[in-house]
């Protein structure tokens, strides 16, 4: 049924439509914090599930048979963010193995032995060993941390309130954290250089996701731009070609990056950029603004319905705007 459906709401040639799957980590063993990433079982899954129902491409195929409206049935590529070391010795194995094809973007400045704020947070809640966390200094109250459940809304309430803190003030909120938390922190959550080099040699793709993650809107047009060239010429030199796609951090429009950046992401000749805004690609697409979207669903109908649903929607928006 998923499959057929499919077949009508996403057909090859002129009217083919895209679906880019993002994911971030996946996770060895499942973890009763750390769950709203997949572990390695259920990442499994969605990959026999997405393959059974989908044509997976490489996304440098897909943007080119979108651009020359080539597209297969029932496209798909799927995409990581960030650079997490368990992209390399958890998804790939997996993706190898089901022989499908993967686009890693990665925040080059935090490769070999760097942490992301937001991990550092993460990190320090996880492993803190107390009842509570004092976080009245920074202004974000006292959290209990009794429970799994509680952990996980303790680490929501502080990702939501330093998230769109100025750089230097956000990093030094989450050093605060860390700091009250009393815990040794690790220093291997992404990938190394050489993990990298390697990922490409499997014949996974690799793409600019900026230096140091920044919300591009909160930054002046000039430093946004050199992040950007600075992720990329970082890879170009790390791999020894050129690098076309581009995943803008944290992903929404308007909110976390500008027209203005689209248009300098365009203006440094890359091929690509993805967003995280739901939906699916087809002709009249932006290159510079693909869509994308991931089912969180744990069953294998509830996955694929998913999946159709986001196609669906993204035709009756389509409908709108041409009846508009």
């Amino acid at each position: 049924m998923i499959r057929t459906l499919a077949n009508l709401l996403s057909p090859a040639g002129k009217n083919g439509r895209l679906s880019i799957l993002i994911f971030h980590r996946v996770v060895a063993r499942r973890d009763e914090v750390f769950d709203w990433n997949p572990d390695a079982i259920a990442f499994a899954q969605r990959m026999r599930w997405l393959r059974s129902w989908f044509h997976v491409l490489p996304l440098d195929e897909a943007v080119q048979r979108l651009r020359e409206h080539s597209l297969p049935a029932r496209a798909a590529a799927v995409s990581f963010d960030d650079g997490y070391a368990d992209n390399y010795h958890v998804a790939l194995p997996i993706l190898q193995q089901l022989g499908v094809p993967a686009t890693f973007f990665v925040a080059t400045g935090y490769l070999d032995g760097g942490r992301m704020w937001n991990d550092t947070v993460i990190e320090s809640v996880r492993h803190c060993g107390q009842a509570t966390l004092d976080l009245s200094g920074i202004g974000l109250g006292t959290h209990d941390l009794s429970s799994p459940a509680a952990m996980r809304r303790t680490i929501s309430v502080v990702l939501d309130g330093l998230k769109y803190k100025p750089p230097g003030e956000r990093s030094q909120a989450a050093d605060h954290v860390a700091q009250v938390a009393g815990c040794r922190l690790p220093t291997d959550l992404m990938m190394t250089s050489e993990q990298v080099r390697a990922m490409r040699r499997a014949g996974m793709l690799i793409g600019a996701h900026t230096a140091t993650h920044p919300i591009l809107a909160r930054l002046g047009l000039d430093e946004a731009q050199r992040e950007v060239v600075a992720s990329r010429d970082f890879l170009q030199d790390l791999l020894q070609e050129r690098v076309g796609l581009f995943a803008y951090p944290n992903g929404r429009p308007s909110l976390d990056y500008r027209t203005e950046d689209a248009e300098c992401i365009r203006s440094l000749d890359f091929d690509a950029a993805v967003t995280t805004a739901w939906g699916v690609a087809d002709a009249g697409s932006d290159l510079m603004q693909l869509p994308r979207f991931t089912p969180w669903d744990g069953t294998r109908l509830r996955f694929g319905l998913r999946l159709l649903r986001n196609l669906l929607d993204d035709s009756r928006r389509a409908s709108m705007q041409l009846a508009g």
